[in-house]
């Protein structure tokens, strides 16, 4: 079907020097005067998982909001495919290959699965839909990122979570995306529906696209991510690839490094301040 499979990429060896197909060099904004991001680095190339840690409020949702085109920056600036952008839309990032799989999903879940597959680019004949094909793309396209479906017809709701997810990344990659930003795709999710999405997000990887994944989960993180971004407070306070970290400092950095030794500190003292009050 001539609408997917536009991107091509190939597989790309991070460790071979992929192509960045975009970066935020230095981008910072603000909402009403109040700083949201400042002075924030990032780069996603083909082939590779950036994964982006932060807690809430650390500047996630802008940072996805300014590659997606949802805003522009106020500083900075995006550099896609080595060429300095400013989206005036989601509709030009999604145009330059740039997609966003929000929490959402933006799926219909009373509508099957293949409808929600093709949902506002559905494929016609002389004005008549061409759901046999629909059907079988679909099926096709799920398969490829391990996802067996049971019956195209099923309403997309009475999928797992895990699967989903998997729709929404497929008909991203289906049409066209060459750098994949996911909204904190295992947020809401277990540990096996997260595995399901994980395993999805390393086969897209192995596709060559590039991958966004924002997360507050370093566990998920480190087991798909070749580089990572860490931000708080609208800063980033770490980058760090995966041959520089463990996913013991991984977590320590998420968890915030010296400010949650003190704590362990100081709950350590008020631990031994109460047993010695209790002891007689």
């Amino acid at each position: 079907m001539s609408a997917g499979r536009r991107s091509g990429l190939p597989a790309a060896d991070p460790a071979a020097g992929a192509p960045a197909i975009i970066e935020a060099r230095g981008v910072g904004k603000r909402f009403d005067g109040v700083r949201a991001l400042s002075g924030v680095d990032c780069v996603v190339r083909a082939g590779e998982v950036t994964a982006v840690l932060g807690d809430n409020g650390a500047g996630k949702s802008t940072l996805i909001g300014l590659l997606s085109g949802m805003h522009a920056p106020d500083s900075g600036e995006l550099v896609v495919d080595g060429e300095v952008t400013r989206f005036a839309s989601p509709r030009d990032a999604r145009a330059r290959g740039i997609a966003t799989v929000h929490q959402d999903l933006a799926l219909a879940p009373l509508m099957p699965v293949w409808r929600n597959f093709f949902l506002g680019a559905e494929p016609t004949r002389r004005g008549l839909l061409r759901a046999a094909e629909c059907r079988r793309v679909a099926v096709a396209e799920l398969a490829r990122f391990g996802i067996e479906l049971r019956d195209p017809d099923q309403p997309v709701g009475t999928l797992s979570g895990g699967e989903r997810q998997c729709v929404a990344i497929a008909r991203a990659a289906y049409f066209g995306a060459r750098a994949l930003i996911l909204d904190e795709p295992t947020a809401a999710l277990g540990v096996h529906q997260s595995g399901i999405v994980l395993r999805q997000i390393v086969r897209a990887r192995e596709r060559g696209l590039g991958v966004v994944l924002i997360t507050h989960n370093p566990a998920h993180a480190y087991a798909v991510g070749d580089r990572f971004v860490l931000l708080r407070r609208g800063e980033t306070f770490a980058h760090r690839l995966r041959d520089e970290v463990t996913p013991e400092e991984l977590a320590k950095l998420m968890a915030g490094g010296a400010e949650l030794d003190e704590l362990y500190r100081e709950v350590s003292e008020l631990r031994a301040d109460r047993a010695g009050r209790m002891a007689p």
